[in-house]
């Protein structure tokens, strides 16, 4: 079965920087697009950043653009997001999901538990 295991997350001060992973399993994973999504105390999903199944071909949403790096290891089927010049606009627990293609543009079908990423000083 598809399994999506995050890690990275925790507590980061402000303008600080973190890498997140996430350890896919259970399907082809270069096959698919990824994405990165987050949650906000409070709030409702947000999209982050998705990259197509082949390295290269990334979007990100303009409230994070500049300050986030989506990236894929399909060797290690590991999806990576970097972000820095963190804020605490940025606390939220962060989603690594699978896309239903091999682009972004269709929606995605199973998520992660989530790693919760806090900015504060």
């Amino acid at each position: 079965q598809v399994q999506l295991v995050e890690s990275g997350g925790g507590l980061v001060q402000p303008g600080g920087s973190l890498r997140l992973s996430c350890a896919a399993s259970g399907f082809t994973f270069s096959t698919y697009a990824m994405s990165w999504v987050r949650q906000a105390p409070g709030k409702g999903l947000e999209w982050v950043s998705g990259i197509n199944n082949l390295v290269g071909s990334t979007s990100s949403a303009d409230s994070v653009k500049g300050q986030i790096t989506i990236s894929r290891d399909n060797a290690k089927n590991t999806l990576y997001l970097q972000m820095k010049s963190l804020t605490a606009e940025d606390t939220a627990v962060y989603y690594c999901a699978k896309d239903r293609a091999w682009t972004s543009s269709y929606g995605m079908d199973y998520w992660g538990k989530g790693t919760l990423v806090t900015v504060s000083s």
